[in-house]
């Protein structure tokens, strides 16, 4: 037995979805034995588009029954029967989670509509309900209405369920350890299939193949499916729009992350909120003033001529600043630690040797910003970092020359390196953004054996 069910909602994201109209068709296989129709007062604002949409506004709902007024009845008409809906988890999920709201446990056995017509009578350019039922000469009215909506998909259920080949994909999709159910209506399982099960990342595309969203995985095909189980509001819209999903392997978890953070700023994908946003690097520059003064101040990374040492925030930027004045002596004052100041009083800084007291001559002053700017240029680093590749003949690396990430690539494991040049034509180019110089320190804090500084190459050998 099954229950052909459409739902009008106030389309405000999964969670805070209100029913405002649905329709019940109870279906033995051959005939519809019973129905049920209203509207539901969703008890908030329905907005003006979807109104638009459906033609359903405050006024008409005014007076119709709330959820839990009718949740007897729907409770009752979908046991034990199978639920089944076009795009199924849209409608079955804001049912669920309406009736959590109210204390009642709504699971039922699912079946799809678009997964089945995208199984059973493949070849369709579109599979939504309206085009599908064109294609099909599948009588459609009253579209964007509970009613409407349900009698076609009665209609198109009936028609697939006696399509050749429809017991077998029926029995499948309902077994329970199948995962036909789970996948998004759009995306062919022929595509989740190839996935991997190696590190890697991985890109979600819609209809037009717009990269929607960019994850990274330990194992690739796990972590996909996952997405799939996530009822969170984000997750089901986005693979609600998912048709096509691309991969790359990386080789390790490493590897993976650098490559998901350079992807999400190259392609800026609808569904990644973090690394979207470039954070605000802080730099410590050098000047000299009228007086021939030699200062050190900082400033945000763009502001901040012939940067010194950067670093990804003020406070991090600061705190250096500030160990620098204490171990060469320098003047809080004139390293901009205190602003508009006449001599300087820094209380973690007790020690100044006069320069802002007329104590001290310029040039023995200026001698020490040089040595702690000579220190903070020796400071810079040029190594490599050697990982996993992504197959047993190959290694990964990755370069950072001047504190600066320059990329990754991947070579064989027996080449001769005696130089950073012969890396050139293995070199990926990456981004040197905040987020993947966190990435590499972090690694390197847990993975000091595996970086090789500069002076260390001519003996590296890629194994």
């Amino acid at each position: 037995m099954y229950s052909i069910i459409d739902i009008e909602t106030t389309g405000n994201g999964i969670k805070g979805n209100k029913i405002t109209e649905i329709c019940i068709f109870k279906f033995d296989g051959h005939d519809i034995i019973d129905e049920f129709t209203t509207l539901v007062n969703p008890e908030c604002e329905i907005p003006y588009f979807i109104t638009g949409l459906t033609g359903i506004d405050n006024d008409l709902v005014r007076n119709a029954p709330k959820l839990q007024e009718i949740s007897e009845k729907v409770l009752e008409l979908t046991q034990d029967t199978i639920f089944v809906a076009h795009s199924v988890n849209f409608d079955y999920n804001v049912i669920k989670n309406e009736f959590k709201d109210l204390g009642l446990e709504f699971t039922r056995k699912k079946l799809c509509t678009v997964r089945l017509s995208r199984k059973l009578i493949p070849g369709y350019n579109s599979y939504s309900l309206g085009k599908l039922c064109s294609a099909l000469g599948i009588p459609l009215t009253d579209r964007h209405r509970a009613r409407g909506d349900a009698h076609a998909t009665v209609l198109l259920f009936k028609k697939l369920l006696r399509t050749d080949g429809a017991e077998q994909v029926f029995k499948s999709f309902l077994n329970s350890r199948s995962q036909e159910a789970t996948l998004p209506p759009s995306l062919p399982r022929a595509i989740y299939e190839k996935l991997p099960t190696q590190p890697g990342i991985y890109y979600f595309k819609d209809r037009t193949g717009k990269i929607i969203y960019v994850g990274k995985a330990i194992n690739i095909k796990k972590r996909v499916l996952s997405h799939f189980y996530d009822k969170a509001t984000k997750e089901v819209r986005m693979c609600q729009e998912t048709a096509d999903i691309d991969f790359e392997i990386s080789g390790s978890e490493f590897i993976a992350l650098l490559m998901e953070s350079h992807a999400i700023k190259h392609y800026y994908p609808t569904y990644n909120r973090a690394q979207k946003r470039s954070l605000l690097q802080y730099a410590i520059f050098s000047y000299e003033d009228r007086n021939g003064i030699l200062h050190l101040a900082f400033n945000k990374l763009k502001a901040a001529p012939n940067a010194l040492i950067t670093f990804s925030n003020a406070t991090d930027c600061r705190l250096y600043l500030e160990e620098i004045c204490k171990t060469y002596g320098l003047c809080p004052k004139y390293c901009h630690l205190q602003e508009n100041v006449t001599t300087c009083s820094h209380y973690r800084i007790p020690k100044c040797d006069g320069i802002c007291r007329g104590m001290e001559t310029t040039s023995v002053y200026n001698g020490k910003v040089m040595a702690a700017i000579h220190h903070m240029k020796l400071r810079k680093e040029n190594f490599i970092i050697r990982e996993k590749g992504r197959n047993f003949e190959e290694e990964a690396f990755v370069l950072v020359q001047d504190d600066s990430y320059q990329g990754y690539g991947f070579l064989e494991k027996n080449m001769e390196i005696s130089s950073f040049a012969d890396l050139e034509p293995f070199l990926i180019r990456s981004k040197n953004s905040v987020e993947a110089q966190g990435i590499i320190r972090s690694y390197i804090n847990k993975n000091a054996d595996k970086v090789l500084q500069f002076e260390e190459l001519s003996t590296y050998s890629g194994s």
